[in-house]
């Protein structure tokens, strides 16, 4: 049977890097093995989910490339994939389960169930349901119906143990003594995650579960489920939790944990598949730069960690300035344009002569920047008609005693240089601070402020180059003139 695996996030939020990961395991292994990718959108917590974060988790899936093959907007067999949609069909899967005996009514009041927790917590006890109602005799249950008394369908654990083969963690045992007889549905009639999670299971036919270390405490209760269903229980792989330097849970207090707000921040959809993969998993070798294809070729179940993973920004930094590197000039134009529309730098319909400028700009930046909103505040100098003065360059560089003059002749030796290409570029520069007596990187710094307004920037010989010489002059007589009024 083809592999059929499922990513099933809930829409109270947008999609998060834990939960990218999640999505990213198991696409990789429904690819690698020529299996079913399943979007399931999990929209029972009806306060909290809205559409938007539906929209949201689409847009984060798209961006990352994630194609799902049944789901929403796609269709499939086993619609609706919206759990929100198939309420009736839990509600019959919980009637059957007390027909049958795996489960029973519950009208315990949330006043008694407080109650007794407290009664126990008192006692330094752990509380666990005391099964109350599975007692209850036939004419008070009668007496409560008729009443149409609220009640909820607990499901009814079995005397033993449970045991699971986990694809990461190898045999897990637990003891159904310590697992209470869990709610199913609740008296509102609507289910909880135990059941809609496995009911959705057993309909869409999930051979493995690809999901994180959190829910393996949840793991027995669903395989209890799939038991009381008749359904053969799908492999599970438990992932290692995703921690930040701290090796505290990642959270907001770490910085951005949204996927679509690393979309904002600069980072490439490739880099990011790329250093999402390498959380928890290892090719085996010891590769970190890998493509789409080569991480669905080595990606298997036998290569995720038990360890949790920490997220290194740092790393992310440098492995997205490597995909940048490696983009062509026409792909990387296509990133780096809306951005620039957007901050006001570039007309939203460029001439020729402007697309091949832009071009130069950004091979020249390339090899400095990390992430593709770098490239916004690093061209900017040789997008604008005047540049501004960063204080702390003016302080840093332009008090050279006689600098005004300096600049003067340099402004004069640049005006008639031919050609105007980067070694007769440099002589000139340096051959003006020879001629006057001054050390080169005091007008080399001098130069660079003048006609970016900053303290650091691509080789200086490179960027004049690339302004041409009568940008160069008019920035370089801007410059003159600011410090003749300084004197």
């Amino acid at each position: 049977m083809r592999p059929r695996v499922r990513f099933a996030p809930s829409p109270t939020g947008y999609l998060h890097v834990g939960g990218a990961r999640t999505a990213l395991f198991n696409w990789l292994y429904a690819r690698r093995h020529g299996g079913v990718f399943i979007l399931r959108i999990e929209d029972t917590d009806v306060e909290r989910s809205s559409e938007e974060m539906v929209g949201g988790i689409l847009d984060g899936m798209r961006w990352l490339g994630l194609d799902w093959d049944e789901g929403p907007e796609v269709g499939g067999p086993h619609a609706p994939y919206f759990q929100s949609e198939r309420l009736d069909r839990y509600r019959t899967m919980a009637e059957r389960l007390v027909s049958e005996g795996h489960g029973y009514y519950c009208y315990c009041t949330p006043d008694r169930l407080r109650e007794e927790r407290e009664k126990a917590e008192a006692r330094g006890e752990a509380w666990k349901y005391d099964r109350a109602c599975l007692a209850l005799p036939p004419e008070q249950i009668a007496e409560l119906e008729a009443t149409a008394a609220p009640r909820a369908i607990r499901f009814k654990v079995p005397d033993g143990r449970t045991t699971f083969d986990d694809a990461v963690h190898g045999p897990i045992e637990f003891e159904h003594a310590n697992i209470e007889d869990f709610v199913i549905l609740r008296s509102d009639t609507y289910p909880t995650y135990h059941l809609s999670v496995v009911v959705d299971d057993v309909d869409m036919r999930i051979t493995h579960v690809i999901r994180g270390d959190d829910h393996i405490s949840n793991t027995p209760k669903h395989v209890l489920l799939f038991g009381a269903f008749a359904s053969a229980a799908p492999r599970f792989a438990h992932v290692p939790l995703i921690l930040g330097a701290d090796k505290k849970r990642l959270s907001k207090r770490h910085g951005a944990t949204s996927v679509t707000e690393y979309k904002r921040l600069g980072y490439l959809p490739d880099a990011m598949v790329n250093f999402l993969a390498l959380l928890g998993w290892s090719p085996g070798d010891d590769r970190e730069l890998m493509s789409r294809e080569e991480l669905v070729q080595a990606f298997a179940l036998e290569g995720i960690s038990g360890g949790n993973a920490v997220f290194n920004t740092e790393k992310l930094d440098w492995m997205n300035g490597q995909y940048i590197a490696r983009l062509s000039s026409s792909e990387l134009l296509k990133h780096v344009e809306p951005l620039l529309r957007e901050a006001g730098l570039y007309p939203a319909q460029p001439g020729a002569e402007d697309r091949v400028f832009l071009e130069r700009v950004l091979e020249l930046l390339r090899p400095r920047a990390k992430r593709v909103t770098d490239f916004v505040d690093q061209a900017r100098p040789f997008l604008v008609d005047t540049v501004e003065y960063d204080p702390e360059a003016v302080a840093k560089h332009l008090s050279v005693s006689g600098l005004h003059d300096h600049v003067a002749a340099l402004v004069s030796a640049l005006r008639t240089l031919s050609p105007f290409d980067e070694s007769h570029v440099e002589a000139a520069v340096r051959g003006t601070a020879s001629e006057r007596g001054l050390k080169a990187g005091n007008l080399i710094h001098a130069t660079r402020v003048g006609v970016t307004g900053r303290t650091t920037s691509p080789g200086l010989f490179e960027v004049l180059v690339l302004l041409g010489r009568d940008r160069t002059v008019d920035r370089l007589s801007r410059l003159h003139r600011f410090l003749a009024q300084r004197i």
